[in-house]
């Protein structure tokens, strides 16, 4: 669902620009409370793994493709606000590096498919945990869920941008219903994509899971005939555990999906280009400023061999995007543990000090 340069109008899109810089200045301050030693680094591999995944495009109807918003997964894992900054990382690296979403169109871009998917996702995720049962195959149906309403509701929020800023003259009404019921049949592949990725990682890591906290219930005995809770042990060695092999797997699965199983990805267009190209809304898009970049369109110039050329393509931009995010999470999470009162400092001592 990248919006291409030409969609909308320069004075919508300068607003969603702003809106989108609001969002992300939010979300800096929310992700510092979120982030800690242990999940800045996986926020970093969140943001590759979506980047990888998000270059697998998989058939949803005849003629039409659809890939991982990412919104819903990001924000189940690592918290929502956390979440909103993996999703803009990929979608900043996709738009300077790839030629993929417009560059003026990035601040609709990052309200859309980061903002929007995430906060749908989210609230939805949430509440759906509070009624069910307190459960890890809760929690998986919960992300399927949220992960399922987040893309037409992407969809829709599009529509809204293109009803007060579209640069073509296009029956609304027909874009609405298109828009929504193709992103539907998207959302079924992006709630199966979540749901499978949260329940491996609640299956080996459940502390890690920002959306599975507080899910373990405490140890029971039975004592006399009734149980009561056991004492809690002296250390709880998986809350310690080092986080580095799940890391690494997940990186070497981001860099096997985007370097390998993408060339097997669907060349149809996506469910945003078709569309666009049925309903008339492309009538004015614009050439990408970046469509000179080395990395044009997720080949490396000067490749002929088009596998050879896609995968490194894909290599190189998980690594950049593992890098760049992981960069920008340290850094938010070393700018908390800066500004936490010290337990010397005035503001820590008790009042009748």
């Amino acid at each position: 669902m990248h919006v291409p340069d030409g969609f909308i109008n320069a004075p919508v899109s300068a607003v969603a620009g702003v809106v989108a810089a609001g969002a992300v200045a939010v979300s800096l301050r929310g992700a510092r409370r979120e982030l800690d030693e242990r999940t800045a680094p996986l926020a970093g591999l969140v943001a590759a793994f979506i980047f990888a995944v998000q270059m697998l495009n998989f058939p949803v109807a005849a003629g039409t493709s659809g890939h991982l918003l990412g919104g819903a997964l990001a924000a189940i894992l690592v918290g929502p606000y956390t979440g909103v900054l993996c999703v803009s990382v990929v979608l900043l690296m996709q738009g300077i590096l790839f030629a993929d979403g417009g560059l003026t169109a990035l601040g609709v871009n990052i309200s859309v498919m980061a903002v929007v998917t995430t906060v749908v996702a989210y609230v939805v995720f949430r509440g759906l945990v509070k009624i069910l049962p307190r459960t890890r195959r809760s929690v998986t149906v919960s992300a399927f869920v949220a992960a399922l309403l987040s893309v037409p509701a992407a969809a829709a929020a599009f529509t809204l941008v293109y009803a007060v800023g579209g640069t073509t003259d296009v029956p609304l009404g027909s874009v609405f219903t298109a828009m929504v019921g193709v992103h539907v049949l998207i959302g079924i592949g992006e709630a199966a994509i979540t749901a499978a990725t949260v329940g491996a990682v609640i299956a080996v890591r459940p502390d890690l899971v920002h959306g599975a906290r507080g899910l373990t219930a405490p140890l029971k005995l039975r004592v006399n005939g009734e149980l009561v809770d056991a004492s809690a042990p002296a250390s709880v060695p998986v809350a310690v555990r080092s986080t580095r092999k799940l890391v690494l797997a997940g990186l070497g699965t981001s860099l096997l999906l985007a370097g390998v199983v993408s060339f097997y990805a669907s060349a149809s267009p996506d469910g945003l280009e078709k569309v666009a190209a049925d309903k008339g809304i492309d009538a004015k898009v614009e050439d990408h400023a970046a469509a000179d970049s080395p990395l044009a369109d997720y080949g490396v110039e000067g490749l002929t061999d088009t596998r050879l050329s896609g995968g490194l393509a894909g290599v190189i931009g998980v690594g950049v995007t593992v890098v760049a995010g992981t960069g920008i999470f340290w850094a938010v999470r070393r700018r908390r543990t800066t500004e936490a009162p010290s337990p010397s400092s005035p503001s820590s001592l008790p009042e009748n000090a």
